[in-house]
């Protein structure tokens, strides 16, 4: 009887792009310095003259996210669904006011109705199953008159397939992933649909796509926003 060939070990590959994760996304090459400049885009609103009291980033990661961080505030709170990658951001954040909370990004049941002033969520959006109802949780824990910070990466857009061509798939096989079958398991959700989904919850909305101006997922390789919760919201 033909067989098709087994998955892959799943907590071998957590494990392995956990271990990988900082050499593989911010190193030297060319497509990590873009992917660390897609934090400071997301970030480029916010002065150290701008504050929120209480921030949550959902899927820190290992914390990549959080030295690109100018305003202030009085707590910012770390959340991952991952013991080990909350364990790397321990190692490598830490500060006046940083906490750590492993929490499901899809599920914040761990955190009251608008227990926030900022939600961030830096390249976590396309992992997520339904992320209509994702989109509508983060907005939950987040205050009226909050935002809601979101960044993606422009996949499947040609510049962004181009680009993975430049370093990360070739990094990723020399650690012994199958860079190109992980990638159509965690990035299930495409951009234009996101897109389309984050505009129809949000009518307060700060756009920007990376590096070109104008709205295309063919041309750029990121899209920021930030969604400011009106009462209505």
């Amino acid at each position: 009887m033909l067989k098709i060939r087994d998955d892959p070990d799943f907590e071998t590959y957590h494990r392995t792009w956990s271990e990988a994760y900082q050499s593989l996304n911010y190193s030297n090459s060319l497509s990590s310095r873009m992917t660390r400049h897609s934090h400071v885009v997301l970030e480029r609103p916010f002065s150290s003259a701008a504050r929120f009291d209480r921030v949550l980033e959902v899927g820190c990661g290992g914390g990549q996210h959080y030295p690109f961080v100018r305003h202030r505030f009085d707590e910012y709170v770390m959340s991952d669904s991952s013991d080990e990658m909350l364990r790397i951001a321990k190692e490598r954040v830490g500060g006046p006011g940083v906490s750590f909370q492993k929490a499901n990004a899809q599920d914040l049941a761990c955190f009251g109705d608008g227990s926030f002033d900022r939600l961030i969520a830096s390249h976590v959006l396309e992992h997520l199953e339904r992320p209509h109802a994702v989109l509508r949780e983060w907005a939950r824990v987040v205050k009226p008159g909050g935002v809601v910070s979101i960044l993606l990466p422009s996949d499947p857009g040609f510049a962004w397939r181009l680009g993975r061509n430049l370093g990360p798939r070739r990094s990723a096989e020399r650690v012994g992933l199958a860079y190109d079958y992980w990638m159509a398991r965690e990035h299930i959700n495409p951009i234009n649909a996101l897109v389309e989904l984050i505009k129809y919850y949000f009518d307060d909305l700060q756009q920007e796509w990376w590096p070109f101006r104008f709205p295309s997922m063919d041309l750029n390789l990121f899209y920021a926003c930030h969604a400011r919760l009106n009462e209505h919201s």
